[in-house]
């Protein structure tokens, strides 16, 4: 074998190496809760993953107050107010708005309320969430009052798909994030209601530990998801 071509198998070699080495890799582990997941990561994660092959992401669905240092996760997704301040935090999607909402069949058989406090007489379908120790509170605000409603009904739920889908049912009324509800509003299958009472709050951070140095591909993914707004 000529010895330029031993240089030239040589070269070769320590380019696909230097190649291997720069080339993104590597699982990223996320944890969520079930409307940031649909709503953000999932369209963000259908553009990144096939431009980086090598990358893996597990993102699992969880609505408790996760530690993600304990459970192994490389990062976690809160709303603003609910950070913790020994985590880094990066803003990935806008403000949000709740909306309270119903079929028009159910409107049909209960009177459209009119303050906050008109809930209380109403079947609203409830969630179960162990980041709030139980079932939810809706946070309804206007002119400075603020009201926490302990919604009552029939129903208690813990995922967003069923309780979208009994309130198309005509089951009862739905606080749900604005985004998720506004499609079916336009169609006119759902109806909202105290729209006046749901202020804008901050929206989604993803959060990692402070002391711990983000690799390459979680670099990558968290550059991807910055909400630039």
């Amino acid at each position: 074998m000529h010895a330029g071509s031993q240089f030239d198998e040589i070269e070769t070699a320590l380019a696909d190496l230097s190649a291997l080495r720069d080339k993104p890799a590597g699982t990223i582990r996320i944890t969520a809760g079930e409307h940031p997941a649909v709503s953000i990561l999932q369209p963000a994660l259908a553009r990144f993953l096939p431009e980086y092959p090598d990358i893996k992401v597990e993102l699992i669905v969880d609505y408790g107050l996760t530690d993600i240092v304990a459970q192994g996760y490389d990062a976690g997704v809160r709303l603003g107010e609910q950070l913790a301040k020994d985590m880094v935090a990066v803003r990935i999607g806008p403000e949000m708005r709740m909306a309270v909402v119903a079929s028009p069949a159910y409107f049909e058989r209960h009177p459209i309320p009119q303050t906050a406090e008109d809930l209380i007489a109403h079947n609203c379908i409830s969630s179960r969430l162990p980041t709030y120790g139980g079932i939810f509170q809706w946070g309804l605000e206007k002119d400075g009052h603020e009201v926490k409603v302990r919604s009552e009904g029939q129903l208690v739920l813990n995922t967003l798909g069923l309780r979208i889908a009994c309130a198309l049912d005509g089951l009862g009324i739905v606080y749900l994030p604005e985004d998720q509800a506004l499609p079916h509003i336009a169609e006119g299958r759902l109806i909202r209601v105290l729209d006046d009472w749901c202020p804008r709050f901050s929206g989604y951070h993803l959060y990692y530990p402070s002391r711990k140095h983000p690799s390459p591909a979680f670099s990558l993914l968290l550059d991807r998801l910055r909400y630039r707004g």
